[in-house]
């Protein structure tokens, strides 16, 4: 008996076919109704400093992102802006060259971030009892004069106190040869007020007249227990 031979059958499957996906389409951010993109602004943060430390120079990264551009778009238009800021400005570079170069959104950041609180002063401290001025909490190097000079001012708060009286007065016991004019007491006030430093209106100058002491809120007197001998 003879068998027949089977019919034998492959089935194949069609090759996949290959798909690409198309690449994702670049959206700008929202652009107001009625407006199209005509460019771009790049900011850079790069100073001479740190670009000569990579090789090149400010002029030189200018170009090569011109040649790019022109590579890229033959009939692209190109213009070029240096910022410039103080010396030492604090902040990331390229916060600065945005504020440098009126980045609105950076303007707006820099108006709504809080202004520093100003720095907390401890105050004037005219210690009477123990012949001795503080500012801030710190000794100030005064000479017995100046102090003495000080002092008087102080006991007669609010009057102005002519030059000739601060010379009769500290001056008492001086020889004739040594006794100050009105130009000396001009030189010992300059230098009190040079060493009250940011509180050197405490003691004024009244043209032509003399000098007056006037109290301010951060400025504290000290009394002796005892009176003062300068004072009557």
């Amino acid at each position: 008996m003879s068998l027949a031979p089977a019919n034998l059958t492959r089935s194949y499957s069609a090759p996949a076919t290959e798909t690409t996906e198309p690449a994702p389409t670049r959206h700008l951010r929202a652009v107001p109704a009625g407006t199209e993109p005509r460019g771009f602004v790049l900011y850079v943060g790069i100073d001479d400093a740190k670009a000569a430390a990579a090789g090149t120079d400010l002029g030189a990264i200018v170009e090569q992102l011109k040649k790019l551009t022109a590579q890229l778009v033959p009939t692209a238009e190109t213009y070029a802006a240096v910022a410039l800021a103080p010396a030492g400005a604090g902040g990331r570079d390229v916060d600065v060259v945005r504020l440098a170069l009126q980045d609105p959104s950076a303007l707006a950041k820099h108006r709504q971030a809080p202004e520093p609180e100003p720095e907390k002063r401890a105050g004037v401290v005219i210690d009477l009892s123990r012949k001795r001025l503080v500012l801030d909490e710190e000794a100030a190097g005064v000479t017995y004069k100046e102090f003495e000079l000080l002092q008087y001012l102080v006991l007669r708060e609010g009057r102005t106190i002519e030059r000739a009286e601060l010379i009769s007065a500290l001056w008492a016991d001086s020889d004739d040869e040594d006794a100050p004019n009105e130009r000396t007491i001009d030189v010992h006030v300059r230098r009190l007020r040079s060493k009250l430093g940011a509180y050197e209106d405490v003691v004024r100058t009244v043209r032509g007249v003399g000098y007056r002491f006037d109290r301010h809120a951060d400025v504290s007197i000290r009394y002796a227990s005892t009176p003062s001998p300068d004072f009557f």
